[in-house]
């Protein structure tokens, strides 16, 4: 059983590292570099996770779980921090104040659209949207932001106008790549969840594919997916916005979680008889 269970595993492991190791060779990271990253992690989630009840983790016990040396594990624990939670914080704040803005009905015109709005000034302004979704930042700042990746225009008669409901990164690679660990990362806990859940507690994964399709049809597909998508995002982000307590300071409850949904499309071209190209 042991056995099926690790086969199973590093069939696994060997799919979802396929497209990772394409990210890394086409942005030059070596094996190596790659290796030291996952003995990091190794010694983290072994140090933080998987303790005895009631005893501080030893570098001796994370030894043994990692199958690193004690001199090995001592020297990861002292490296400084590598995360880079400045594009993460950034694409947080930023969708934030494109979500109210097409949500919130002081920012929308009469027909229900997100309004033109003012800088600064009195009532619903590109400040105050700022000041009600995105926290202390300077309005400037999101706004330098939003500019950068094409979101909004300046106008004229000296309003800004929203060009997009969806905060995307900019075609810049550090950009993009710094969503992805946090994406992943939710889709691979998620199962993490699932796999070791009780039956009837799991969350929602779910996708609908079909490996026999015209190529003809996939334009299609992908306004479709964008479209529909597009839609159930901003309906969970409106009733996520009315009990988040940044946005709505008169929630109430105990603990502070995350949760929320996410979407994504994927195709891939099969040669005959269902083999990846």
């Amino acid at each position: 059983m042991k056995r099926n269970l690790h086969q199973a595993i590093s069939a696994a492991v060997l799919q979802l590292l396929r497209p990772l190791m394409r990210i890394l060779l086409r942005n030059g990271i070596p094996y190596g570099t790659f290796a030291d990253l996952a003995k990091r992690v190794y010694v983290r989630v072994a140090m933080e996770e998987f303790g005895l009840p009631d005893r501080k983790q030893s570098v001796s016990r994370v030894s043994i779980i990692t199958g690193l040396t004690r001199k090995e594990v001592s020297r990861i624990n002292s490296l400084p921090e590598m995360e880079d939670s400045g594009t993460v914080e950034r694409y947080n704040r930023a969708a934030r104040v494109i979500s109210g803005w097409v949500r919130d009905k002081k920012f929308t015109d009469s027909s229900g659209k997100p309004a033109d709005l003012l800088l600064e000034g009195k009532g619903a302004t590109f400040n105050e949207l700022v000041r009600l979704f995105s926290g202390d930042v300077p309005a400037r700042a999101i706004l330098d932001e939003l500019e950068r990746v094409g979101l909004v225009k300046p106008l004229s008669n000296g309003r800004i106008r929203l060009l997009s409901h969806a905060y995307i990164p900019s075609s810049e690679e550090v950009d993009k790549l710094g969503i992805l660990g946090t994406d992943v990362k939710d889709l691979i806990t998620t199962i993490d969840y699932n796999l070791n859940c009780e039956a009837g507690s799991g969350l929602l994964q779910r996708k609908v594919s079909y490996d026999n399709l015209p190529e003809e049809v996939l334009p299609e597909l992908r306004k479709l997916a964008a479209k529909r998508g597009q839609s159930l995002l901003e309906a969970m982000d409106k009733w996520l916005s009315m009990y988040d307590r940044d946005v709505n300071k008169s929630v109430r409850g105990s603990g502070r979680r995350r949760a929320g949904i996410g979407i994504y499309y994927f195709e891939e071209e099969l040669q005959e008889g269902g083999e990846k190209r």
